[in-house]
C-alpha cells in the first residue's frame, strides 16, 4: 500500500464494518468526521487520534496542534493529550528532548496538558513517529460536527490553503528549492508552522453559526470540501479560484509542480455557515482572514477552476507525499 491516508471506499470497506455500535457514542466513526463524540451527562466527551508522519521538524508542536486542531473542529475545549513516542533508533537524547519541549510550548499555548501516553524506541523506523490521542470537552447541546451542513450554506475556509504543506516543503526539501526560491521566501515559508492550530477558529465557528467544521489536513481543501460534502450527505460546488493561496505557497507550489489545493493545510478550517457574514467579521477581528470558497448543494460535487467545471473528487494522494517520495526523503 502506498504512504497516505486510505480512501473513503477502504474506510467503507474494510474498516467502519468492524467498529462495533454503543448507543451512548453521539458522533460514530464515519468519513469526513474528525472526532467522535461521547455522551458524559450534561456535557460530551469529545476524542480524536492523529499521527505525525509526514514531517522531519517540529514533530512535537505539530503532534499537538494537529490533534487538537481535530477538537476544534466541534467547538470542544482541548482538556487532555496522549503522546506515543516511536522513536527511531537513531534518535539522540537531544532530539527526545526537543520533541517534548516543542510539544509542551505548545500544550502551554493551547491551554491543554499532556496527560500520559507512551515512549519507546521501535526497530526499522526510519525516522521517529509521534501519536497523538485528544480528548476535549463540550456542553451537550453546544456541539458541532462535519455532519451538520446543509444545502443553500456558504462554505468559508479560514487563512489560506497549503499552511503545513508549505512549511514542512520548504524545510525538508529547502536543498532542492534554493536557487528557485530565495531563502527570504523560504524562512517566511518554514514560519508557516506557527500558523498550524485552528483552536481560536473553531470557538469562533461555534459561537457563530457553524453547521459543520472540518479541519482541512491530507489531500489539502480539495479532499477537505469533498469530505465535509460527504459527511453532511450533500454535495458542494467550490470555487478554486476564490481560494486563499499565500505567496510564499505559490511560489514554492510553483517550483516544485504541485497543487497547493491538494497539499496538507492543518491551521485552515472549513466552516459550514448559512449566513457567513457575522462568522467572518468575527474572524476578522480575532485577525483571522476568511473567505467564501464554495457552497453547499443538495448532490453534485464539482470544482470551477479558471472557468472549467469539474467533478470534485478526493485527489489520489496529497502532492505532500508526493513529492517526498519523489525526493527520497522519509
Amino acid at each position: 500500500m502506498r504512504p497516505g491516508k486510505l480512501t473513503a471506499r477502504d474506510l467503507r470497506e474494510r474498516i467502519f464494518p468492524f467498529l462495533g455500535r454503543r448507543d451512548d457514542v453521539l458522533v460514530h466513526a464515519t468519513v469526513g468526521q474528525d472526532c467522535a463524540i461521547l455522551d458524559f451527562g450534561p456535557s460530551v466527551c469529545v476524542v480524536t487520534t492523529d499521527p505525525i508522519t509526514g514531517a522531519g521538524e517540529h514533530l512535537g508542536r505539530l503532534a499537538v496542534h494537529v490533534a487538537c486542531n481535530d477538537l476544534a473542529t466541534t467547538g470542544a475545549e482541548p482538556v487532555g493529550l496522549l503522546l506515543t513516542l516511536l522513536l527511531a533508533e537513531a534518535t539522540a537524547e537531544a532530539d527526545l528532548e526537543a520533541i517534548m519541549r516543542e510539544a509542551g510550548a505548545a500544550a502551554r499555548a493551547v491551554g491543554v496538558e499532556i496527560v500520559g501516553g507512551h515512549t519507546e524506541v521501535t526497530p526499522g523506523l526510519p525516522h521517529s513517529i509521534v501519536v497523538t490521542a485528544a480528548i476535549g470537552r463540550a456542553p451537550r447541546d453546544r456541539y458541532v460536527s462535519a455532519s451538520g451542513g446543509r444545502p443553500g450554506e456558504a462554505l468559508v475556509l479560514t487563512k489560506t490553503a497549503g499552511i503545513e504543506g508549505t512549511a514542512i516543503l520548504a524545510a525538508d526539501l529547502a536543498d532542492r528549492l534554493r536557487g528557485t526560491v530565495d531563502e527570504a521566501t523560504l524562512a517566511r515559508a518554514r514560519a508557516f508552522i506557527d500558523r498550524i492550530s485552528v483552536v481560536p477558529d473553531g470557538r469562533i465557528g461555534a459561537r457563530f453559526g457553524a453547521t459543520a467544521m472540518h479541519d482541512v489536513t491530507e489531500g489539502g481543501v480539495l479532499t477537505g470540501a469533498w469530505e465535509l460534502a460527504d459527511a453532511s450527505g450533500c454535495g458542494v460546488r467550490l470555487d478554486a479560484d476564490a481560494v486563499p493561496v499565500a505567496p510564499e505557497t505559490r511560489v514554492i507550489c510553483d517550483a516544485l509542480g504541485a497543487d497547493p489545493l491538494a497539499l496538507i493545510s492543518s491551521g485552515a478550517m472549513l466552516i459550514a455557515v448559512p449566513d457567513p457574514w457575522p462568522l467572518q467579521t468575527e474572524l476578522a477581528r480575532a485577525g483571522i482572514a476568511s473567505a467564501v470558497i464554495g457552497t453547499l448543494v443538495e448532490r453534485e460535487r464539482v470544482v470551477t477552476r479558471d472557468g472549467r467545471t469539474a467533478e470534485l473528487a478526493p485527489p489520489d494522494r496529497d502532492e505532500l507525499w508526493r513529492l517526498l517520495e519523489a525526493a527520497g526523503v522519509g
